[in-house]
């Protein structure tokens, strides 16, 4: 008898084509209210003088790519595989949701230079132009951020759009209250100090995002996933003596995979153990393309030189 048996499968609660669907109609939406905001502020953010205004015009401006990154991604995800790319395009919501942080950051680091430029220039500010383009923000960004409300709590790729308009949401009501502020005292470096605010808000927003997309980008074990629990669910299968070689990681910023040998000297019921396991693991893990190597003697491991690394953890 061999040593060494693999078993493989995949399930899904749900066709990628159905998520894109699902998510088509709110980014299409999304991108259509952003951009046309954003001529809004731009036109009257020059008019007035306001750097709050142009800042968020800027930031808005990103938002639109990154709603139109995040996007392209999902439809990417839903191509079907080939023969040179067997996971298909999955891993481009990843790739969106690293570039959307990015750009966020970029933004971040524009806004900040240029508020701390303006405290040595304060420019004048027409308050109640800043009042009412902020106050359309809140009601076009507080719209947006609602489309993608349900949809962000499984994906990231949707969650960096729901951050970003979250965040631009809290940013047009501070840009109202500068405008308030600006017309009861006349003090226009109120308006850089706003910015400065935004700046934090944005950075604050963006910074989990950040992290987590670069941890799913090189293939580190998802957040939400903790390695020695799904060890220990293996261990407790029929007839599994141990577990080692075990390897988490993200195909999309939806769908997860596992590989791992099971040390069972028995082959009676593996087929039905194989069931047993992905139904677990799909159900109580969020895991959908499993590899599952029996191993009929430990010793015997072709890959033993590292099972003191990865023994019962996910690396």
């Amino acid at each position: 008898m061999r040593n060494h048996n693999q078993a493989h499968s995949h399930s899904h609660g749900h066709s990628h084509a159905d998520h894109f669907n699902t998510h088509n109609r709110a980014f299409a939406i999304a991108v259509a209210l952003n951009l046309g905001f954003v001529i809004i502020e731009v036109v009257f953010g020059a008019l007035s003088g306001s750097l709050a205004l142009l800042a968020d015009a800027g930031h808005n401006l990103s938002d639109v790519l990154g709603l139109l990154m995040a996007w392209i991604a999902s439809w990417l995800a839903g191509r079907k595989t080939t023969e040179r790319n067997t996971y298909g395009l999955k891993k481009t919501t990843i790739l969106a949701a690293l570039f959307n942080a990015l750009f966020l950051i970029a933004a971040v680091g524009g806004i900040a230079w240029e508020a701390i430029r303006r405290f040595g220039d304060p420019a004048e500010v027409a308050g109640m132009t800043v009042i009412v383009v902020a106050g359309i923000g809140v009601l076009i960004n507080g719209v947006t951020m609602l489309l993608f409300l349900k949809g962000q709590k499984g994906d990231l790729n949707i969650r960096g759009a729901f951050l970003h308009m979250a965040a631009d949401t809290v940013v047009s009501v501070g840009v109202v209250v500068a405008g308030v502020l600006i017309m009861a005292t006349g003090a226009n470096w109120i308006d850089p100090v706003v910015s400065l605010v935004i700046a934090a808000v944005i950075f604050i927003g963006t910074w989990q995002l950040l992290k987590d997309s670069i941890s799913l980008a090189i293939d580190a074990v998802p957040r939400t996933i903790n390695p020695a629990n799904i060890a220990d669910a293996l261990s407790r299968l029929p007839g599994v003596e141990s577990v080692h070689h075990l390897h988490i990681w993200a195909l999309s910023t939806t769908e997860n995979a596992l590989t791992v040998h099971l040390v069972k000297p028995d082959s009676r019921d593996d087929d039905d153990i194989i069931q047993q396991a992905n139904r677990m693991l799909a159900q109580d893990f969020n895991i959908a393309h499993v590899t599952i190597q029996w191993e009929r003697n430990h010793s015997r491991c072709p890959n033993k030189i590292d099972d003191d690394v990865d023994a019962g953890a996910g690396t």
